[in-house]
Formats: C-alpha cells, structure tokens, sequence
C-alpha cells in the first residue's frame, strides 16, 4: 500500500466551505486506511479547457493519448493518471457543476478517449473514481432537476475510468450571515437546523466513501 495514491479535486473556489469540507473528510477517510492522498484546489491552477488541438489523437504523434496543451494543469493530469482513484468533488452553479470542473474533466478524460469501434479507453489505469456535489437545494428537488446532469457529467468519467461513486450534501448553508443577503427563498433557520443536524451525516458518508476506496484499492 505504500505507493497507493487518491487524488481529490476541489472544484469550489471556497476552500473551507461545503465542498471543501466534504473534500477534507473523504480524504480523512483514505488516510484512515493509510493510503497517501492529496486535495488539489482547481481555483488555484491556472489552466482552461480543451483547446481542440487533437494532438492526443495524432497518429504516432508524440503526445498521442495524453494532453499536450502546456500549462498549469498538465503535469497534475500526469501525476492523476498514474494514481489509483481520483474524486472530483463541486458545488451545482446554475444547474450544473462549476465551469472550472468542466473544464478540468475535459482535460483530463478526452485524451484517453480513443475514437474507436465502442469508444475504449486507452488511460495507463482504471481509476477508482467518486463524485462529490454539494448543492443548496434539497435533495426531493435535486432528484427532479439533476438526474440528466449527473449522468451527463459522469459519462466520460465512467468510459475512460470507471462508475463514480456518488455523494451528495443537499441543503447546504451557503452564507455566514443570511442577514447580509437577498436570499427570501431560504428559511435561515431551517437552514442552520439542516447543517447542525444533516451536514454532519454528509461528512461522515465522505468519511466513510474515503475508506472504502482506500480498501478497494
């Protein structure tokens, strides 16, 4: 188990908030098992999405199945491919994760995406993977306005890596202080009620999703 390795990728632009806080307990679950793991902020990488080179799919071209757009990212997506599971874990902006996460899975699946007769994956491994949401609607509402946005997100995931594992914190508490803000579609107090009673359950799920992965790997 020494060199196993879980990367975790916060695409929140809050490191101490929901998601990160999610991030931080599933990572504590892998350590837990003694399994190496690191979370990386996407917010703090300078890198966009796929520039639509096909380098990665030039035949006998040098950077035939890996990116080739020199940049902040690059050497992290090496680093990803080589591991034994990745998380990528993001807050629902307008109905779907961030832009920044986005663009981070095209770059990281696409170049293992191989246009071929049932599309296989040619990734040097089958990652475990898992998806963290974190969302603040609640989770009868997600169920109805998420299903195709969920699967639509995952989709490469699952063809190059493998069936992500899902987690979900519904309900969230967006703000410090809802006095501050325009938010009259949200009770504050059912909200407060739902982090002190709920959101401590959805960290313990992460904890225990970190443990499971460090166990199957």
């Amino acid at each position: 188990m020494i060199n196993k390795k879980i990367y975790i990728i916060n695409g929140s632009p809050r490191k101490q908030w929901n998601t990160a806080q999610m991030c931080e307990s599933f990572a504590n679950g892998v350590k837990s098992k003694g399994i190496d793991t690191e979370i990386i902020h996407l917010y703090d990488i300078d890198f966009k999405g796929c520039r639509s080179c096909f380098a990665c799919k030039l035949k006998d071209g040098k950077n035939f199945g890996r990116c080739a757009y020199p940049d902040e990212l690059t050497s992290l997506l090496e680093k990803i491919s080589k591991a034994d599971g990745v998380v990528l874990a993001s807050p629902i902006y307008c109905g779907d994760v961030t832009g920044i996460m986005r663009c981070f899975i095209e770059r990281l699946t696409f170049p293992f995406f191989e246009y071929k007769q049932g599309y296989p994956s040619i990734a040097p491994k089958k990652l475990k993977t898992a998806m963290i949401y974190t969302m603040n609607i609640t989770e009868e509402l997600a169920n109805k306005m998420y299903p195709d946005m969920f699967n639509r997100t995952e989709f490469m995931i699952e063809t190059v890596f493998s069936k992500p594992v899902r987690i979900f914190a519904y309900d969230t508490y967006q703000f410090s202080d809802y006095d501050k803000y325009v938010v009259e579609t949200f009770d504050k107090n059912e909200k407060l009620k739902h982090k002190e009673e709920q959101f401590p359950k959805d960290l313990q799920k992460a904890f225990d999703e970190g443990a499971k992965m460090a166990e199957e790997i």
